[in-house]
């Protein structure tokens, strides 16, 4: 699924240990299917009732502009607490997508990366 979107270009899809504990360990996974084909995911670390932090939205490419995105979002939105909110780092190809279905933007993230020295 990943190679077939545009999410594999930013994900360590060469590491198999990684992205099992990534799906293993994230509380939410909402998937779209056409058949037995995987189309669409949306996983999610929620407490389920503050904060959601969309991780990872991705659809396969050759089901782009159909709507599956904004529905994978919804069933992720539908799935959590009434003041729950979803916070996102949009990828640089995707950034004028978000406010156009309602995500406001915020300059406050900051990262640390594995290798940075805290403190």
């Amino acid at each position: 699924m990943l190679e077939r979107s545009t999410l594999g270009e930013r994900r360590p899809i060469e590491d198999d240990t990684c992205l099992a504990g990534m799906v293993e360990n994230g509380d939410l996974l909402v998937t779209a299917w056409h058949d037995d084909l995987l189309v669409g995911v949306a996983r999610s670390v929620t407490d389920f009732h503050y904060c959601c932090y969309l991780s990872d939205l991705a659809v396969d490419e050759a089901y782009q502009s159909r709507g599956i995105g904004i529905e994978l979002q919804r069933q992720t939105q539908a799935a959590l607490g009434p003041r729950c909110m979803i916070i996102l780092l949009a990828a640089p190809a995707a950034e004028s997508y978000y406010p156009k279905i309602g995500f406001s933007r915020h300059d406050s993230c900051w990262i640390a990366e594995r290798t940075t020295r805290l403190g």
